[in-house]
C-alpha cells in the first residue's frame, strides 16, 4: 500500500526538500498552494498539484477531500488561525507536522529545551501581524494550537527548527558567507569569530518533519538543528573547505568596525547570545543529522550554480575593507 503526503506549500526551499524527502521514502505526493512559484515537480507522476489558497477554508476542505492523505507537512502556517483551522479540516489524518520556530522560545537559555523552556507569548494583536518582531510570538501561539488541537486528539505535533541553510535558500543567509570565501581571500568576522547561532541543514529539516508526522507523539514538539554546532569563523572554515578555497579569517571588534561605520550586527547570522536548541528528543524518534562537511559540499555546490549571492545581507565591501585597512595598521 502506498502511504499519501499533502504538503501545504511545496515548492520552495523546505517544502521543496520536504518534497524530495517523501518521494525518496515511496510516498505519492500532493502539494497545495496557489502557484505563486514554479514548481520544480511538474515533470514528475508522482507529484500532483492542488492549486489553491490555505488561508480560503474552502479550497483546504477540498485539497483534503481530493488528497485523502495520510500524513500532512504544513510548511506556510505563518499565522495561528492558520494551524488551528488546517488541525480542523485535517483531524483525521494518521500525523500532521507544523513547522514551527525555535524563534517560538521566549527566554534565552542553553540549550534551549521542548517542554522546559518557556515559550513567546502572543498578543491578539501579534497573532495577525506579519512584522519580524511577531515572528517568534506567532510561531509559538501555533505551537499552543497543536497542543490544543492534541488534546482534541488530532495527531499534530510541531517542529521547531533553528536557522535553516542548504540548497534554495532563497533567504541568502549563508549564500553572502559562501560568496565571501568564494570571491575574496580574507573574510571580515565580528567580534572573536566565537559565537554560536545553532544551524539546521535543510536535508534533515526535511526528514524531521516526515519522521515526526510518522513517529512523533500528539501534542509534542521537536527541536531540530545540526547535531554538531559550529562558530561563525569554523561556518567559515567548512565552507572554505567545501569550495576547496584558502582564506584568512579576519576577526574585527567593535572598535574596529566602528572605523567603518559598521557594527556586528551588521553581519548575517551573528548573534551575540548563543542560540542552542536541544535534538534529543528528536534523534529518539530515529533522526539523524548529515556530516557537516557533506552538508555543506552540497550548499556549496548548488550556490555556485544558483544567480544568488547574499548582496541583500551584504555590510559592503568598500566598509570591510577599511575594517581591514585599520587592523592592518595594528
Amino acid at each position: 500500500m502506498v502511504n499519501t503526503a499533502l504538503v501545504i506549500g511545496g515548492t520552495r526551499f523546505i517544502g521543496r526538500h520536504v518534497v524530495d524527502d517523501l518521494l525518496d521514502h515511496d510516498y505519492e505526493v500532493a502539494i497545495f498552494n496557489r502557484g505563486n512559484h514554479q514548481n520544480p515537480f511538474e515533470e514528475r507522476e508522482e507529484v500532483t498539484h492542488v492549486e489553491g489558497d490555505r488561508r480560503d477554508d474552502t479550497d483546504l476542505k477540498a485539497a483534503a477531500l481530493s488528497v485523502t492523505p495520510d500524513i500532512v507537512i504544513d510548511c506556510v502556517a505563518y499565522y495561528p488561525e492558520d494551524v488551528r483551522v488546517a488541525t480542523d479540516v485535517l483531524s483525521d489524518v494518521d500525523g500532521y507536522a507544523y513547522i514551527s520556530s525555535g524563534a517560538a522560545y521566549g527566554v534565552e537559555e542553553i540549550p534551549k529545551r521542548e517542554g522546559e523552556t518557556e515559550l513567546c507569548e502572543c498578543t491578539d494583536e501579534q497573532a495577525t501581524d506579519d512584522s519580524h518582531d511577531s515572528y517568534g510570538p506567532r510561531k509559538a501561539e501555533g505551537d499552543r494550537a497543536i497542543f490544543a488541537a492534541a488534546e482534541d486528539g488530532v495527531n499534530a505535533m510541531a517542529v521547531r527548527p533553528c536557522i535553516v541553510y542548504g540548497p534554495h535558500d532563497y533567504t541568502e543567509r549563508l549564500d553572502y558567507w559562501i560568496d565571501r570565501v568564494l570571491n575574496h581571500d580574507r573574510v571580515v568576522v565580528p567580534g572573536d569569530g566565537q559565537n554560536l547561532w545553532h544551524r539546521a541543514y535543510v536535508e534533515d529539516v526535511a526528514s524531521a518533519l516526515r519522521i515526526v508526522a510518522e513517529e512523533g507523539e500528539a501534542g509534542e514538539a521537536y527541536n531540530v538543528g545540526d547535531r554538531r554546532l559550529v562558530t561563525m569563523e569554523e561556518m567559515v572554515d567548512l565552507i572554505a573547505d567545501a569550495a576547496d578555497a584558502d582564506v584568512e579569517v579576519v576577526h574585527a571588534g567593535a572598535r574596529e568596525l566602528a572605523a567603518a561605520d559598521l557594527s556586528p550586527d551588521d553581519f548575517i547570522l551573528y548573534r551575540e547570545y548563543p542560540h542552542v536548541l536541544d535534538t534529543n528528543k528528536l534523534a529518539a524518534l530515529g533522526w539523524e543529522s548529515t556530516p557537516l562537511g557533506e552538508a555543506m559540499e552540497r550548499t556549496v555546490a548548488e550556490h555556485r550554480e544558483s544567480d544568488r549571492d547574499g548582496s541583500e545581507h551584504d555590510p559592503g565591501r568598500d566598509a570591510e575593507e577599511r575594517v581591514l585597512g585599520v587592523l592592518d595598521t595594528l
